[in-house]
């Protein structure tokens, strides 16, 4: 029995007659193949990246398991249309906190249509993919079994400026989550879901790390996922923090050149994160976003120069 996912948080949703991505009760994601390049693109990239042995495997981890493709009744009741077939990264997850944020100065590649790279253009404007080289596109914070989760309307999210999406990657690790944005969080789970060896952080840092290299792929438009459960790190627990990365209808071959784009972005998450952990107690400080956004500028005139 195929359903909406529970725990979608950007994207179009499969509700209301709308086309969108289909779970089963096996630990299967069914994205609906976009009828224009995009899909073909998608699918190949998932194709060459499944075989790719050029890829390590402490990398291939964050990346969902692809299954191939098929055939289902699509969720806009159009028929049997077909989808890709994906690892359900919320699968047996209980009250997942997830976070969807998008890296890249800019979200268009070049080789894109001129219409397409002005929609994208306005977008990365009009938020924080400028200045900070990332943006939030979507999330959902479990609060408690009483209240279940907040879930912010995206459209507000992908618009915050760089203070307010820093206060949002600090409500994300708090106990005292609340939907009033002049609320000081509390950063009570910062370390134990992004500090320490297996924490967020660590993985990015994993991830930049090959990042700093690879030739191979150039990726635009594409998002981190980020993830852990509450409720284990409010009983000590481990929480499950794990980062992954999704949507890969917008990339393109490396040709030899790191991807300095993606890379920018990366590393401006990362330090927004870091400082989260060293200073839990302030807000972004004018020097903190300076030096962001020096490196963001480095990071496009890299990208340009090429």
């Amino acid at each position: 029995m195929l359903k909406a996912p529970d725990h979608q948080v950007a994207g179009h949703k499969a509700l209301g007659g709308k086309l969108g991505p289909l779970v089963d009760d096996s630990g299967r994601f069914y994205k609906p193949l976009q009828g224009d390049e995009r899909g073909t693109k998608e699918v190949a990239f998932y194709t060459s990246f499944s075989s790719n042995i050029k890829v390590p495997d402490h990398i291939s981890r964050f990346f969902p398991e692809f299954y191939g493709t098929q055939l289902v009744e699509a969720s806009d009741g159009s028929g049997m249309q077909p989808h890709l077939v994906l690892q359900d990264l919320t699968f047996n997850r209980v009250n997942p906190s997830v976070m969807d944020i998008k890296i890249g100065s800019r979200t268009w590649a070049p080789e894109a249509p001129a219409d397409y790279k002005q929609k994208c253009m306005k977008k990365d404007r009009e938020s924080s993919s400028l200045p900070l080289g990332f943006r939030l596109s979507g999330l959902q914070i479990f609060e408690s079994g009483e209240t279940g989760f907040w879930k912010p309307d995206k459209k507000w999210v992908q618009s915050l400026p760089a203070d307010e999406v820093r206060l949002l990657l600090k409500k994300f690790v708090s106990s005292n989550t609340s939907k009033a944005m002049d609320s000081k969080p509390d950063c009570a789970f910062a370390s134990i879901v992004y500090g320490g060896s297996t924490g967020i952080l660590s993985q990015l840092l994993e991830l930049k790390a090959w990042f700093e290299d690879q030739t191979i792929y150039h990726f635009y438009s594409c998002s981190v996922l980020l993830m852990f459960e509450k409720e284990l790190a409010s009983n000590g627990k481990s929480p499950r923090s794990e980062i992954k990365l999704i949507d890969f209808a917008h990339v393109y071959e490396g040709r030899g050149v790191i991807d300095h784009n993606f890379l920018g972005g990366l590393c401006s998450l990362i330090k927004f994160i870091s400082e989260i952990l060293t200073s839990p107690e302030d807000f972004a400080t004018d020097g903190l976003l300076e030096d962001i956004q020096i490196a963001v500028l480095v990071s496009l005139e890299r990208v340009v120069a090429l």
